[in-house]
C-alpha cells in the first residue's frame, strides 16, 4: 500500500467532509473548490474501489469505509502539519532522509535524483524551514528536517492502517505486522506468537527487525515497526512510550559444559574469578547483574569484552572459562546438547518482559490480533 505517493489533500477532503456532513462546508474547510473536492472524493473512491459516501438531499452520509478511513486521515494531516506537502514531497523527503543521500534514494525508489532534489526543495520552500544539510559528502537533518521526518512518517503508518483496515471490510485477505524484537523474544516468545498468529491469518505478512532497544525504539517512534518486543524499560527513555508486561523472565548463570565453577561448593565466591561477556551498560540485564553483584556485597568488575550477541557470546563461552548472564530460552539447543550449562543465580534475577508501543497507537484488525497472539503465547511461561 501507499506504493505511489499519496494525494494528502485527497485524504484532507474525505476527512472534512465526513467531519462536516457536506461538499460546501467540506470544501470551505480545506480551501477547494466544490467540485474540486468532489473530484478529490471520487478519485479516492476509484483507486479503493469502494464508495465512501451515499448523497442525498439532507448531505453526504458516510459510509463504513469512510468512517473507518476518516480517523487515519485526521491523524495523517495533523502529522504532516501543513496543507501545502503533497505526498510526492514526502515520499522523497523519507527516502532522503532514511537513505543518507539522494543518489542512494534514487537506487531505493527508482526515482531521479535530480527529481528527488527538486521535491525536497520544493517541500523545504513550502514549509518555510531547512531541513537537511550537507556534512562533507553527507547529508543529515536538521532539528526541523528530524521533526518533519518523524511527523511525515507517523502520518504515512496512519494511510497505511487505514487503507488496510478499508480493504479488510472489501474481504480482502492480506495485510503486514512489523515486529521489533530484542534478542531474548527471539528466542522463543515470537516464534510461538507468529505461529500462533499465521494459524488463523495465512495471508498476512510479518516483517521482524532485529536489533536492541536503542537501535528499534526510534523506528518505533517514528510509525516503521508496529511494536517492538523485549526487556521493559524505566525512565525517561520510553516515558513516551506504552509499555504492556507480558511475562516475567529469569536469567541464569551460563557457562561452558564442565566450567570449574560448577565444581565448586562456592559459587558466590568464585563469580569473579572469571571473566564476564555482558551487553553494553544501559541495558537492563547489565543492571539486574550489577544489582546481583551488589547484593552480594561485592563491586562490578571491568567487563573486557561488552557484547549483545547471544551467538557471539555462544562462541565464546565455549572457547574459555568466561561467564555470561542469560535467559536459558536463548541458548535452549546448547543446553540441551549438553556443550553450555546453566546454575541459578545466588540472587535471582527477575526482568519484566513485555510490548512497548507508541502511545495512542491504535492498531488495525490484524495488528490486534497479532498482539493477542503475543498474549497467549506468554501467558504461564517463564524463563
Amino acid at each position: 500500500m501507499l506504493e505511489r505517493p499519496p494525494n494528502i489533500r485527497h485524504f484532507a477532503a474525505l476527512a472534512a467532509t465526513v467531519r462536516h456532513g457536506s461538499l460546501s462546508r467540506g470544501a470551505r474547510a480545506v480551501n477547494l473548490s466544490q467540485p474540486a473536492l468532489t473530484q478529490a472524493i471520487s478519485g479516492l473512491e476509484t483507486s479503493l474501489g469502494v464508495s465512501l459516501f451515499e448523497r442525498g438531499p439532507t448531505g453526504m452520509t458516510p459510509t463504513e469505509p469512510a468512517l473507518l478511513l476518516a480517523p487515519r486521515a485526521e491523524a495523517a494531516i495533523i502529522y504532516v502539519g501543513s496543507p501545502r506537502v503533497t505526498g510526492t514531497q514526502v515520499r522523497a523527503f523519507l527516502a532522503v532522509a532514511r537513505a543518507g543521500s539522494y543518489s542512494a534514494a534514487a537506487e531505493k525508489t527508482g526515482v531521479s535524483s535530480a527529481s528527488l532534489h527538486r521535491a525536497v526543495a520544493d517541500l523545504g520552500v513550502a514549509l518555510g524551514q531547512r531541513l537537511l544539510e550537507r556534512r562533507g559528502r553527507s547529508l543529515l537533518l536538521t532539528q526541523a528536517g528530524e521533526r518533519r521526518a518523524r511527523g511525515f512518517s507517523l502520518a504515512m503508518s496512519e494511510l497505511r492502517a487505514g487503507l488496510a483496515e478499508v480493504a479488510a471490510l472489501q474481504g480482502k485477505t492480506g495485510g503486514r505486522v512489523v515486529v521489533g524484537a530484542m534478542p531474548l523474544s527471539r528466542a522463543r516468545w515470537l516464534p510461538e506468537a507468529i505461529s500462533r498468529f499465521v494459524v488463523s491469518n495465512p495471508g498476512v505478512d510479518i516483517a521482524v527487525h532485529e536489533g536492541s532497544h536503542a537501535e528499534l525504539a526510534g523506528p518505533l517512534r517514528d510509525g516503521e515497526i508496529d511494536l517492538l518486543l523485549g526487556a521493559l524499560r524505566d525512565g525517561s527513555e520510553v516515558e513516551d512510550l506504552a509499555q504492556e508486561a507480558v511475562f516475567e523472565d529469569r536469567p541464569m548463570l551460563i557457562m561452558r559444559a564442565g566450567h570449574p565453577l560448577l565444581a565448586e561448593q562456592d559459587t558466590t565466591a568464585g563469580l569473579l574469578s572469571y571473566p564476564w561477556l555482558l551487553p553494553g551498560r544501559e541495558t537492563p540485564l547489565r543492571r539486574y547483574w550489577e544489582a546481583m553483584l551488589h547484593a552480594l556485597g561485592r563491586d562490578a568488575p571491568h567487563i573486557g569484552i561488552e557484547c549483545g550477541s547471544v551467538i557471539m557470546i555462544r562462541q565464546l563461552l565455549l572457547a574459555g572459562d568466561a561467564l555470561t548472564l542469560l535467559s536459558p530460552d536463548q541458548v535452549a539447543v546448547e543446553l540441551k546438547a549438553g556443550i553450555l550449562a546453566a546454575m541459578p543465580t545466588p540472587v535471582p534475577v527477575v526482568r519484566t518482559i513485555g510490548i512497548s508501543s507508541r502511545f495512542g497507537w491504535r492498531p488495525t484488525p490484524i495488528q490486534a490480533a497479532f498482539v493477542q497472539a503475543l498474549r497467549e503465547s506468554g501467558k504461564g511461561f517463564t524463563g
